[in-house]
This record gives structure tokens, sequence and C-alpha cells, in this order.
């Protein structure tokens, strides 16, 4: 494991699911053994934090010390570096890689960076396609349709959805499924890790999570993880070593693997 990657996980457009993405990434690098710490941009209370304090810091992504922070640390630590990115700051964040030439670093495979670029099935949020994918032609850059809602994210009409698309070409897709909403509201009160909450232990004492919520949460977290191994997401960030695919989830059992309740599944 290289300890000079970043992954960026960030949008423009608010709303779309960037700290659920973040939080399914830091539960799959875990069960993948891939040391990790955050940044949670979300200044100053945090979002992220809420549910991996452990491993996350808060800053403020457009003041110049917390921006050392993350950056000038990145070679001297044995952790890949995940940035939760707040909306609104995806672009700006980006443009002020450029001009420290942090971009010109990547060209020199001096650095490493993986962009999970979030979109919501909305005109506003496809808009960011063609600018955000301009930044990072260095980058490993990814397109993560989360499916927030029941949108097709415009598939039904060719021309608009090419339109957008095809602009990144190049770039890999993830899709996210939505998770079922009562299920999703008891993860997101419990205020822990996604795995936590599915091997039901709260992170200061046992709790007593809801077995068939529990079982919606498994089957949603392991249909994403599967999206992260199909692109290789590991093996990125290895560079080029052997990179085993994420593990079960420990303590929760077979039988309710067999018995979870399917998740909502993916329209597009």
């Amino acid at each position: 494991m290289t300890s000079n990657t970043l992954i960026i996980v960030g949008a423009d457009k608010g709303g779309v699911g960037k700290t659920t993405v973040s939080r399914t990434l830091l539960d799959y690098l875990a069960a993948c053994d891939v040391p990790a710490r955050a940044f949670d941009t979300e200044w100053p209370r945090g979002t992220l934090k809420r549910f991996h304090s452990d491993q996350t810091e808060v800053v403020d992504i457009t003041l110049v010390p917390d921006q050392m922070k993350i950056l000038d640390s990145i070679r001297s630590t044995n952790k890949s570096t995940l940035v939760d990115v707040r909306a609104g700051q995806l672009s700006p964040t980006l443009q002020f890689f450029e001009n420290i030439g942090f971009l010109e670093a990547l060209k020199r495979a001096e650095v490493k960076l993986v962009l999970l670029h979030v979109l919501g099935p909305s005109i506003s949020s496809l808009r960011e396609i063609e600018e955000i994918s301009s930044f990072v032609p260095d980058a490993e850059y990814f397109m993560v349709k989360n499916f927030i809602n029941d949108s097709a994210f415009f598939n039904w009409d060719e021309g608009l959805y090419a339109s957008y698309f095809s602009k990144s070409s190049p770039a890999a897709e993830i899709k996210i499924p939505k998770l079922n909403e009562m299920a999703y509201e008891q993860v997101e009160s419990a205020a822990i890790p996604l795995a936590s909450f599915i091997a039901n232990k709260g992170l200061s004492r046992d709790s007593d999570f809801s077995f068939v919520l529990r079982g919606y949460v498994r089957h949603w977290l392991a249909s994403v993880w599967a999206e992260y191994d199909r692109v290789n997401l590991n093996g990125l960030l290895r560079s080029g070593q052997s990179a085993p695919r994420a593990q079960n989830f420990g303590s929760f059992s077979e039988l309710a693997v067999r018995n979870a309740p399917a998740a909502e599944p993916v329209t597009a």
C-alpha cells in the first residue's frame, strides 16, 4: 500500500449523498485491511465524523493551514487519505489543486488521486460532469450514480443521457442502489459505522437494532462493495499489490445473510 494516495469524494450539487458514499468507502477499506484516515470538510461540526469519529478530523478546506494539514502529510502517512468535500467546494478544491501544482504531481506519478464524483438524478448535478472531469485527466475518475430516489438518471431519453455521460466516456461508473428509507433512517440515527450497525454493536455499548433493518443495510452495503470490487477500487489503492475482496461482516450470522430482505433494485 502506498502512502501517497488521496481519495476525494465530492460534488458541487448538495443533497446527492456524498457522506453516505464516504461511509461505505471507509467500511470497505477496513474490510479490505487498507488503513485509512479521513478529513471531513463540513466545518465546523462535521457530518462524516459523526459516524467515524476515531479516524476523521474536521477541517475547513478553504483555509491554508487545513489544506496543508491534508496535503503535506500524504507522503508521511502509511494510510490512504479520504476527503469528504462539502457541497459546492469540489470545483474550487480541484482549482486549488491545479494552482499549487498538485495536478502536475499526478502527471509525474508522485501522488495518486482517486476522485469519486457523486451525482444525483438531476440536470444541475449532471451538468458538473464536463467541468469536473476536465480538471483530472490524470486521476482515477469515477462517476458515482447515487440512486437516492427512484429516478433513472434520464436513461429513458437516449439523447439527453448521452449528452452528459458521453462527455466523460473514459470514466468508470459506479452505481449506488437506493437503500430502504426506514433502514436509512435507523442507520443514520445510530451515528456509527455501517458495519457496526450491521453487527448490532454501538460505539460504547451493545445496541438493539432491528434485525430486519440490519438485513436491508447488509444487503445494500454488499451491493455497494460489489461495485467497488467491479471497478477494482481496492487494487487501484494498493498500486498493483494483491487486492482481496471485502470480507464478510464478522458477527452478523449467515442466517441473516440468507434471510435478509433484498435492497430495492437499481432501475437504470
